[in-house]
């Protein structure tokens, strides 16, 4: 979708740039000037310009390569202290709720993939998301929200104005991400991909059971490497030297375990900015799955809507090319009164449709205790989808 450019800036003059990670919060507001696509294509050259406003450029990575990043220069950063625990205010009611695509379409869709897997060809790996469309009686508080979901210290939070979308109300990117896509200080880059997870239990055994599952599942542990592998091969043209432990180590959210390995490397040019680098990695195995185009096309055959910014990164960069961009995942993009929720799973040989659809369910439970909502326990699908469950829903509004 085209956006007027002064619909997008209106989106970062209303809502700022909110990035909480476990010391400091960054906060960045108004919008100095917003990237065209050729300057986003080459945004270096937008910071070493000069001219007012913050010498940062901020925003998200579309989860489709072939769409541009929405970056902007804002007018100010500040560097804050992490949000209090908010007060707590009344929840808003859901009015509405629906799937999309809904369970037992997910699963179909997750047994065709693991058909596809089976079938011989090149493909190993493909991620499948789906999504929860909610409206609730009253504007959803980003603010709020963001404090809620910063109560997990593991996550790093983020709230990102976006273009003009499917609602006509101004709308933003809220979420928490446990999955660092690349960092870079100077000439030292990081990155922490994240794949295989198990769901978390209030029981200290059954939690406990859930982690040690995990470490030691062949189908996760096989998924995960998948990821490190096809990081470590785009990062390695670049670097001097990169660096791995020789195997996974348990991650905790509040609501989830996850596989994941600490990726260090030092720069053969220091010069290549933090975005480049970023847009050179997304999307990784984590989100898509492998070979990237072969799965990339797999999830356009059975996913069935548009995934926009869902998959993709947010972040920052400086005049220095320095900067950090964490995948965007457990978000939701917020308008007003409505909130579309999204979930995903990685589907590999082997892979069981009703455990990777309870992964989903288990992916959705932080953001639904931030918004203080509770989904019911039968969700409808979309008025849009068709009615045979062994197909996507193909024509879901995006």
């Amino acid at each position: 979708m085209d956006v007027a450019p002064d619909a997008a800036v209106a989106s970062a003059d209303t809502q700022p740039f909110v990035l909480v990670t476990k010391n400091r919060m960054l906060v960045a507001t108004g919008c100095r000037h917003l990237l065209s696509a050729a300057e986003a294509g080459e945004p270096e050259t937008v910071l070493h310009g000069g001219g007012d406003g913050a010498a940062m450029l901020v925003g998200a990575l579309p989860y489709d390569r072939s769409r541009p990043p929405h970056l902007f220069q804002p007018e100010t950063v500040r560097q804050m202290e992490r949000p209090a625990a908010p007060a707590e205010r009344p929840c808003p009611v859901i009015r509405s709720i629906a799937a999309c695509p809904d369970p037992a379409r997910f699963q179909a869709a997750v047994a065709r993939v693991v058909d596809l897997l089976a079938s011989g060809q090149e493909l190993r790996k493909v991620v499948l998301s789906r999504a929860l469309d909610l409206v609730v009686d009253r504007p959803i508080d980003v603010e709020q929200l963001v404090a809620r979901l910063a109560l997990d210290e593991q996550a790093t939070v983020f709230a990102v104005p976006l273009p003009a979308g499917r609602w006509p109300a101004p709308r933003c990117l809220v979420g928490a991400t446990p999955e660092l896509l690349l960092a870079k200080n100077d000439a030292v880059i990081r990155s922490h991909p994240l794949a295989g997870s198990a769901r978390r239990s209030a029981d200290r055994v059954s939690d406990r059971s859930a982690a040690d599952g995990l470490i030691r599942s062949d189908k996760d542990r096989r998924e995960h490497a998948m990821v490190v592998e096809a990081i470590l091969d785009q990062l390695a043209p670049c670097c001097r030297d990169l660096a791995r432990p020789p195997a996974p180590e348990l991650i905790a959210t509040r609501s989830m375990w996850h596989l994941g390995t600490r990726i260090e490397g030092r720069l053969k040019d220091p010069g290549i900015s933090s975005v480049r680098l970023a847009g050179l990695l997304h999307p990784t195995p984590a989100v898509c799955g492998t070979p990237r185009d072969l799965a990339d096309r797999a999830i356009r055959a059975h996913e069935g809507y548009e995934r926009d910014f869902y998959a993709g990164a947010v972040g920052w960069c400086d005049a220095a090319g320095d900067g950090a961009w964490y995948v965007s995942i457990r978000c939701a993009e917020i308008a007003g009164t409505q909130a579309r929720l999204y979930a995903g799973a990685g589907i590999v040989a082997g892979s069981d449709p009703a455990a990777e659809l309870e992964e989903t369910q288990a992916k959705f439970t932080a953001l639904l205790a931030a918004l203080g909502v509770d989904a019911p326990a039968a969700i409808p699908p979309c008025s849009a989808a068709p009615a045979q469950p062994d197909r996507p829903c193909l024509t879901c509004p995006a």
